[in-house]
Parts: structure tokens; sequence; C-alpha cells
């Protein structure tokens, strides 16, 4: 099974962060081979992180539950608050599969919260849905993408992504023709800047 874990960072946490980055990663390498994508969210610097994001394969929700509260920065307090769903992912591949541009532009994860009972109304907009991105030349953009699914994986909840776009302003040109946003079907939509994470 396939998870999504965003953990937004407390305010006025980061020299606790910095503190435990070290244990972070180590605790991380045990989840090396099931990673599918990671990094941190950053503020309009570009460097200061506000939070961290994790997309990986897992045995059960009792193993994400796990690798979501049993992480040393949740356990030393760096996070408000954890966003933790089942997710799908419409790639097939990792982050570390994705051919970057000749000269990389900057990455954006976007997160949308669906609207509650409007499955049955993505299930009827998923092929367009998947053409869009194909016909709009998005596809070869996308570290990661996928739908956010209830606990037992059969209602869609949101949908998780990142891409590699020139900027902010394009990502929201994307999601603005994109057929979920233009029907309705997300409450809301975050847009942060990211960067791929681990040891450097």
């Amino acid at each position: 099974m396939d998870y999504f874990v965003y953990c937004r960072d407390r305010p006025g946490s980061a020299a606790l962060r910095r503190q435990t980055t070290e244990a972070h990663w180590a605790f991380m390498d045990r989840y090396a081979a099931s990673m599918i994508a990671r990094g941190p969210t950053l503020a309009e610097d570009t460097a200061t992180p506000t939070g961290s994001m994790h997309i990986l394969t897992l045995p059960d929700a009792a193993a994400a539950h796990a690798f979501a509260y049993e992480e040393p920065f949740y356990k030393a307090g760096v996070f408000q608050d954890v966003l933790l769903r089942r997710w799908r992912n419409a790639l097939g591949r990792t982050m570390w599969q994705f051919e970057a541009t000749a000269e990389p532009n900057p990455r954006f994860l976007v997160i949308g919260h669906g609207k509650p009972g409007m499955n049955a109304t993505r299930d009827s907009l998923l092929d367009a849905h998947r053409a869009y991105f194909i016909d709009n030349d998005y596809q070869d953009r996308f570290l990661a993408r996928g739908p956010l699914l209830s606990d037992d994986g059969t209602e869609w909840i949101g949908s998780a992504m990142v891409i590699e776009q020139p900027s902010r302003a394009a990502v929201e040109a994307m999601l603005a023709g994109e057929p979920y946003v233009r029907h309705g079907l997300y409450a809301t939509i975050e847009i942060h800047d990211w960067r791929p994470g681990g040891r450097h």
C-alpha cells in the first residue's frame, strides 16, 4: 500500500528541526527502499523548511502510523500537524526516476483536499483529468502524482502531486484548467515550494 504523509512545521521550530535532522535522516534510512518521493516544503525564500512530505510503500495502516508518529521530528515537537492518507502511484515510478529538464525549474507540492461525496463525480472526470495532463504537456513534469484515498482505499478524497514548473503562477495556471478544479471537486488546494529531500 502507498501512503502520503505531509507534516506541517510548528511556527518557531526551525532550531529544533536543525538539532533533530541527523536523527530524522537515520530514521528515514530504514525506509529508503520504500520511498516513492520525499522532501521539505519551503517558505517564500525557498530555503526555510515549513514541513516534510514523504510518499512511500508500507505493509498496512499500522506501519504507516508508526512511520508518521515515531519519526524524530514529530517526537521532538517540530510538527504542528500530520496529514496521513492512502495514495495511489499514478506514474508507477519514484521521483528518482524523473528526468529533469536541462535547466531544472522550481518544484512544487500540490495538495488538493476533496469535498465530501465527490467520488462518483471524480470517476466521471477521470479520463478527462488524465488527458488534460497529457494533452497540455504536463505529464513529463511530474515527479509524483496520484489520488488521496480513504483508509480502505475505495473512496477518492483528494490529490497530491509534485511538479516541476517555471513558477507558482504556472502551477496556478495549470490547475485553473484542470477538470477536477473546474468542476469544483476540491474544498481547498495548497501549493508549496518544495525540494527533494534526503542526505546531502
